[in-house]
């Protein structure tokens, strides 16, 4: 694409985009803009990377609409944007490669089981297995070697990769993607201890329910309720290595990085950020737009919105912040102390 064809494609997401510099350049990729070269298109959404722009060997750069793009050879252009975040999101969309997963249609080797139903252009790779009564919305892509147990129904245009297991019963939206190695609806971990020492397994009789565009990434687990469902929200985005426990909510918008582990009955609330290594005691509740910190462990219910968690036990950011600085200095002031000691041992033995 050349540059002004990029400004045209972004115009139709931006109210206004301004350039600068030579709008005729051929852009050929996308590229960090520490490594980008001749052809490349890079963006700069962070004010402390700005000492690159005159650095960047970047054809294209896209950066905020108050930055100075300062004078541009005719080997540089520059487009000027509100958010040069997402609409680098949206280039890199451009140059995106499609993704083979699958031949369309359905494959030789599949296995679809009795009563299924399948919408237009489904496609079912080499050794999927479709159990008896799903249901396969239109455009719906399933790669080889997926596995749906009995009665799951999948939204139009979900995307499930390779690897994924959906147990009996659960419920995917529209739009919904899936990647390598995800078990979507397997029992919960509930057992009810007995005098004797042993256990016995209590049946897990729910279901999982996804809501419409939601992503969840590689070798996360989502496990079925034991009583009603565990329930994904529209629009959220679980990350690699999730342990989501058995009737769980998550709510819409809400995006939780890798390694987290949720305990069974937490409900989250809309638009909150979890990082990754997060963990959640069971049955409490975190209100919406909680952002919570790397390895921080919520062990009871956060009920004010908006609040930032950090810590173990988890407590707000500020809070936790000044006991980590008062940590810090334990050292020097357990030497000041001992020296405080010191003089008032010495006084007293001259009195």
């Amino acid at each position: 694409m050349k540059v002004r064809e990029i400004q045209a494609f972004l115009e139709k997401f931006f109210p206004e985009v301004r350039c600068s510099g030579n709008a005729e350049l051929d852009i050929v990729r996308p590229a960090r803009i520490e490594e980008a070269s001749v052809g490349c298109v890079t963006f700069i959404a962070n004010a402390k990377y700005l000492r690159h722009l005159s650095l960047t060997h970047a054809s294209l750069v896209i950066v905020a609409a108050d930055v100075d793009p300062g004078p541009c050879s005719e080997h540089r252009a520059v487009l000027q944007v509100r958010d040069p975040y997402t609409a680098f999101v949206f280039i890199l969309e451009q140059f995106q490669a499609p993704r083979r997963i699958a031949d369309p249609g359905v494959a030789r080797t599949a296995v679809v089981g009795r009563n299924v139903t399948l919408g237009a252009n489904v496609t079912i790779g080499e050794y999927a297995v479709v159990g008896d009564g799903c249901r396969l919305g239109d455009d719906v892509m399933i790669a080889p070697h997926v596995v749906l147990m009995d009665d799951v129904q999948v939204g139009s245009g979900s995307t499930l990769y390779p690897q994924v297991v959906c147990y009996n019963g659960v419920r995917l939206g529209a739009r919904v993607t899936i990647h390598s190695g995800t078990v979507i609806g397997p029992d919960g971990f509930g057992f009810a201890p007995q005098a004797d020492g042993s256990y016995i397994k209590i049946p897990q009789t729910g279901i999982v329910e996804i809501g419409d565009d939601v992503e969840i990434g590689a070798n996360t687990t989502i496990d079925r309720a034991t009583m009603g469902s565990t329930v994904v929200e529209q629009g959220a985005k679980i990350d690699n290595l999730v342990q989501v426990a058995h009737n769980c909510r998550i709510g819409s918008n809400t995006v939780i990085a890798s390694q987290a582990g949720i305990s069974g009955s937490v409900s989250i609330g809309k638009g909150c950020m979890i990082g990754g290594q997060a963990g959640f005691a069971g049955h409490l509740s975190v209100a919406d737009r909680t952002h919570i910190a790397a390895k921080a462990g919520i062990l009871k219910s956060v009920t004010t919105p908006g609040q930032a968690m950090r810590g173990y036990p988890a407590q707000p950011m500020r809070t936790e912040l000044r006991q980590e600085a008062l940590i810090r200095n334990l050292g020097s002031m357990k030497a000041r102390i001992d020296e405080l000691e010191k003089e008032l041992k010495s006084v007293t033995r001259n009195k």
